[in-house]
């Protein structure tokens, strides 16, 4: 009976792979039914989207093009810009003079300050802007003096509110309670020991909120102050109700007479994406300005992916020793 032998140099078993070189592996997410469908649902999407825009004849992007940089168009353009940049100016300081009556420690004027937050939360902006123009038929003369006494001062209502100032005040009164707000929201996330500290070291209140609190503050709140002036920005289009000509009344006259609607309103929205756009890098700016010194999850997360990844190196090393 003949018995097979095996050679010595075959080797009778593979050793499999060592625990540091499994954990060394890539980790490659699974491709499920649900990744494909979400696919497929953006490709159509996509699809869609490019039909609409690029295929439709009638965008009549010629016309869109012809009126984009066009005097008229500019014009109102620059008028949003100029209210824009003055609602912001006065809805910051008035926003910082609400805050501070907001936390104070008089009761007078924690009172005014949050009915006068109520206020503006209830009201629309819309009505805020028509009742600040028609103030006049409330008021018909705006007068400095004593109540109910002698008058030092006196003028007519419809010389100081004009298209412009109403839209100005309106926005502005609006603006400032939100952004009150959001100054007190970012004073609140300050930790309370830090002015007490700011005090033991014998620094005055305003040097110590400009040189230590202040920054803080700014890291805070700079998100959800840039979405409200964002939110400023659009709500200029609302002044068309008053008859102030700003980019989106100046769109309406010209499809009044050329009856070219959706071009122009087409040009309006261009405008409005690339202001916005501009903004958007604004704040990035403003945050990376305001972040130096602080953790940020993308260092976090490369600190831990590091952290993980040595352990299993240094056994490769051992194994391979």
């Amino acid at each position: 009976m003949s018995t097979l032998t095996t050679p010595r140099n075959v080797r009778t078993s593979v050793a499999g792979p060592t625990p540091a070189e499994i954990a060394a592996l890539p980790i490659r997410p699974r491709v499920g039914p649900g990744i494909w469908i979400t696919t497929g649902m953006a490709v159509y999407a996509g699809l869609l989207l490019v039909q609409l825009f690029v295929f439709n004849d009638n965008w009549r992007w010629d016309v869109v093009a012809s009126y984009l940089f066009s005097q008229v168009v500019l014009t109102g353009l620059f008028n949003t810009i100029v209210l824009t940049l003055l609602t912001t100016a006065c809805g910051l300081v008035l926003g910082v003079v609400t805050a501070y009556c907001r936390m104070s420690s008089l009761p007078v004027l924690r009172t005014f300050a949050t009915l006068y937050i109520g206020l503006m939360r209830a009201t629309p902006p819309l009505v805020m802007l028509l009742f600040v123009f028609f103030f006049g038929a409330l008021v018909p003369t705006l007068a400095f003096g004593i109540p109910f006494g002698p008058t030092f001062f006196a003028v007519p209502t419809s010389e100081v509110v004009s298209r412009f100032s109403a839209a100005v005040i309106g926005l502005s009164i609006y603006f400032g309670a939100f952004s009150a707000e959001i100054f007190r929201s970012g004073v609140l996330a300050l930790p309370p020991g830090q002015l007490e500290a700011c005090k033991a070291l014998g620094l005055p209140p305003l040097r110590a909120y400009q040189k230590i609190l202040a920054p803080q503050i700014i890291r805070v709140i700079t998100p959800a102050m840039a979405n409200e002036v964002i939110t400023v920005f659009k709500n200029t289009s609302l002044v068309s109700v008053i008859g102030y000509s700003e980019l989106l009344t100046t769109v309406q006259t010209i499809y009044a007479r050329n009856f070219e609607t959706i071009p122009l309103l087409m040009v309006a929205v261009v405008w409005y994406l690339v202001l916005t756009s501009i903004a958007t890098f604004a704040q990035a700016w403003l945050e990376r300005r305001v972040g130096h010194g602080f953790g940020h999850r993308s260092t976090s997360k490369r600190r831990w992916t590091r952290a993980i990844k040595t352990p299993s190196s240094a056994n490769t090393q051992e194994d391979t020793r």
